[in-house]
């Protein structure tokens, strides 16, 4: 696919690249990226976090050692311009009519999602051609890249070859989905095991992680409102702490091996499938650990929770079909 997306661009065919979460959607762009800096081409990659913006900075920044690799977000743009700007959709106002190549990732992520103004800004900051990134395009974006000078690339595997966990669901009431929680959480950490909890709300986060810190100690709550979120996750990724409860801050870019994910009110109306798909896609993103749970609580069963079931469960069918018929995956 990496050599596909570089005929491509030689055509000047823009791409869509549909794949599942955990395949390595960024390690697929590198040769593209590559190819254009040595044409000597300016190339830009927008992610809608500002979190998700500085891990791809360091990643590139030891990816492209001999390349000038810079990150522009709110509160850091003193340098704007490199071999490689990566940047926050916010950012792509400073950039008009400037990429060579302009890849964007989590286009179905909020801010980027239904914004009107960030897709005009991104679509006058392409002078050449550009990739769209997605794990869950919609069907309008699907057909849209069907026409002639597009194309949809789709993966159904993970660089490790092992299928997507699929989640499961428990249901109960109000005072029964707390027991069930409490009971997962003592589970995974009997098995050593750490956890993330997804929670609809940041005042969900608070009050969840007061309750559980009354059982467990080793962990705590982030979201969009605390202020030291790289020191609390690089604390996870250290052992120091077994589970976060999290709001959606954590639902994209942060690999973790061996993680077992929960949703926690998982029929709130913020959920819907795109976004349980992008959380189950935290379990098994490591080749060294490519399985772990996810589970769904809350006191419905909902037709988001089903429908993302069904999507992992037919992204799994495909890759076996696949598999089976040594097809390139």
């Amino acid at each position: 696919m990496s050599n596909r997306l570089i005929e491509n661009y030689k055509q000047g065919i823009d791409c869509l690249v549909n794949a599942v979460c955990g395949s390595g959607k960024t390690e697929i762009c590198l040769g593209l990226i590559q190819y254009c800096i040595q044409a000597g081409l300016k190339v830009g990659f927008a992610v809608p976090r500002r979190s998700v913006c500085y891990e791809l900075y360091a990643r590139f920044k030891n990816i492209f050692k001999n390349n000038c690799v810079v990150a522009v977000f709110g509160g850091h743009h003193n340098k704007l311009i490199g071999d490689i700007v990566c940047l926050t959709t916010h950012q792509l106002f400073r950039y008009n009519g400037y990429f060579d190549l302009l890849i964007m990732d989590e286009i179905d992520a909020f801010p980027f999602k239904g914004n009107q103004v960030l897709q005009k800004m991104f679509e006058n900051s392409v002078r050449g051609h550009y990739v769209l990134l997605s794990a869950t395009p919609s069907k309008e974006l699907i057909q849209e890249f069907q026409k002639p000078g597009k194309e949809v690339l789709s993966l159904f595997a993970r660089f490790h070859h092992h299928e997507l966990p699929v989640p499961t669901v428990k249901v109960g009431n109000y005072l029964k989905i707390y027991y069930i929680l409490i009971k997962q959480v003592r589970q995974f950490i009997k098995q050593n095991k750490q956890i993330f909890i997804f929670v609809p709300t940041i005042d969900e986060s608070i009050k969840t992680a007061k309750l559980l810190n009354v059982f467990f100690h080793k962990g705590t709550y982030i979201n969009s409102k605390s202020p030291n979120r790289e020191e609390l996750i690089d604390d996870f990724r250290d052992k120091k702490m077994m589970y976060l409860v999290t709001t959606a801050v954590l639902e994209r870019g942060i690999t973790v091996k061996d993680l077992q994910v929960i949703v926690f009110k998982a029929d709130h109306p913020i959920y819907d499938d795109a976004s349980l798909i992008q959380i189950a896609g935290r379990a098994g993103r490591k080749k060294d650990a490519p399985e772990g749970e996810v589970i769904f609580i809350g006191e419905t069963k909902t037709e988001y929770m089903e429908r993302a079931i069904s999507e992992i469960n037919a992204a799994n069918e495909k890759l076996q079909n696949m598999l089976q018929g040594n097809q390139n995956i």
